[in-house]
């Protein structure tokens, strides 16, 4: 069979629309049933107009004066359309000066992992081995020594590298992102700060694990 040009340049643009069809929700905006919201008054005025149009306040927006977390539990958790219904009046409100339906926002890795150089001669004792641990189990964290050309392998992170300058993280505050911290457990007791510690799912400060 024997395609003159125009339908080929046919079949091309359909080829173009289907595919912009099927890929186009990959990087759709996705919504979720959380608002940030600025209104002047102060908290009361601010918890009178979430209840009025079925909102929650979570409390203000960390430093930011007269800015707050509004959540909506009748709305889709995630969603590719911006939220539409009786709460969306909200905006109409002369107290809101501004209101923005929060999205996903997916983390990209900007770093790299640089290749080992070809040139390069393995030394055959690994760099975290002249550093003393006595962790019974620093040889199965390969995640944070494993930068050398023995084991094949690359940590992004260089703490050894930053250990053997000196630096012991005293002073430091890390702050930990998961799903439930035991700081009751003998390995953070001691060094858990309950000031710089939050639970996103409860909305209060302890993010010991239900």
């Amino acid at each position: 069979m024997i395609l003159n040009a125009a339908m080929r340049r046919g079949l091309m643009c359909i080829l173009a629309l289907w595919l912009g069809f099927t890929y186009s929700p990959c990087k759709a905006r996705i919504y979720t049933n959380h608002w940030a919201v600025r209104i002047n008054g102060g908290s009361d005025v601010a918890d009178r107009i979430a209840g009025k149009y079925g909102y929650k306040n979570m409390g203000q927006i960390g430093d930011l004066k007269d800015h707050y977390h509004f959540f909506h539990s009748r709305t889709i958790k995630r969603s590719t359309l911006s939220s539409r219904g009786g709460h969306s009046f909200i905006s109409m409100e002369p107290k809101v000066e501004w209101i923005q339906q929060q999205v996903v926002k997916r983390r990209i890795k900007r770093d790299y992992k640089a290749a080992p150089s070809p040139l390069s001669t393995p030394s055959q004792t690994s760099p975290a081995q002249s550093i003393f641990f006595n962790d019974a189990k620093w040889s199965n964290m390969w995640y944070i020594h494993c930068n050398d050309d023995i084991h094949n392998c690359q940590s992004d992170m260089n703490i050894v590298g930053a250990w053997k300058r000196g630096y012991t993280g005293k002073d430091v505050v890390v702050t930990i992102l998961d799903d439930g911290i035991e700081r009751n457990h003998p390995d953070l007791v001691q060094n858990y700060d309950n000031q710089a510690s939050y639970d996103v799912n409860g909305n209060d400060m302890d993010p010991m694990p239900r």
